[in-house]
């Protein structure tokens, strides 16, 4: 499968490139198309993770229909010949790592579930007893399962880290009504795929979501449930008290912790065998979860 960093399709409109995805207005729908670019610590990498979008599309789109009955989604289509006309053009660019989807409004918040005590929730939590203020049982260690999971949203930053915020501070963004609404559907999403993760042997310790309105409605948007937006770990090596091995890209993150960079640009390149390995963990996340391997 081809490897591709960014995208430039003449024939349609580009209205955005994020970290990951290139965006194009196709009028009543938007086109939006997974790259095989990665970044660590809000920093775009150099080298690109063969098969990286492929693998987020797919994850995407399998966990939409999972969820499809707790809320619904943007997800119109992944299959290319469901496209408008003149996307078929680049449909080998296309293939398998493009979603057409309807056009929602943004929600100004991430949605951020904590089922397990680790990352910055874990550093907050033994400094303060709390993560992201709601205050938790003593004697937790890292990997500790939580009793129920915990709803901790952020406010989105276009540049630079998304900053955490109180439930309060959501209601005065959304209104009462909507910021339960937003709870609630959150933490049903995620037990529902903490369930799920775990008939399949992977654990999901955590994850960040987004939401959006469309025709009055909140609707799933973006990205769900992928090794980019989530904490992977496998079940069967699990114990609390110690890091996890992960099929998501802490194990890149670790190789760069080992680096003397300042978690600034210019990323530093990657070595091969580092984004082989990193390649083969996203494969492994698909293959687990949806029973799909690369394509040839």
């Amino acid at each position: 499968m081809k490897v591709i960093r960014e995208t430039d399709f003449k024939k349609l409109k580009k209205i955005s490139r994020g970290k990951v995805r290139d965006i194009y207005d196709l009028g009543e729908h938007l086109l939006i198309v997974t790259t095989d670019r990665i970044s660590a610590f809000d920093v775009v990498l150099p080298d690109p993770i063969p098969y990286k979008g492929y693998v987020l599309n797919q994850i995407s789109a399998w966990w939409f229909g999972v969820m499809s009955d707790i809320m619904p989604h943007h997800m119109v289509s992944i299959a290319v010949e469901d496209f408008p006309e003149p996307c078929r053009e680049y449909a080998e660019d296309l293939f398998g790592r493009a979603m057409l989807v309807k056009k929602a409004k943004p929600l100004p918040v991430e949605c951020i579930v904590r089922g397990y005590l680790t990352g910055s929730g874990l550093k907050d939590y033994q400094r303060t007893g709390r993560v992201c203020g709601l205050e938790l049982p003593p004697g937790l260690v890292e990997s500790s399962r939580l009793d129920e999971p915990i709803f901790t949203p952020s406010t989105k930053a276009e540049k630079g880290h998304d900053e955490n915020i109180s439930f309060e501070k959501m209601v005065r963004l959304l209104g009462q009504d909507r910021a339960e609404e937003v709870r609630h559907l959150s933490l049903a999403i995620y037990r529902r795929a903490r369930e799920v993760g775990e008939e399949k042997g992977i654990i999901i310790a955590d994850t960040k979501f987004e939401m959006g309105e469309f025709e009055g409605r909140l609707i799933l948007i973006d990205e769900l449930l992928t090794p980019d937006s989530s904490r992977f770990w496998p079940k069967d090596t699990y114990r609390a008290g110690v890091s996890q091995p992960s099929f998501d890209k802490q194990y890149l993150r670790d190789y760069l912790n080992s680096l003397n960079w300042n978690k600034e640009p210019p990323g530093p390149s990657l070595p091969p065998e580092v984004i082989e390995k990193t390649s083969q963990k996203y494969l492994e996340a698909l293959r687990i979860l949806t029973g799909r391997t690369a394509p040839g």
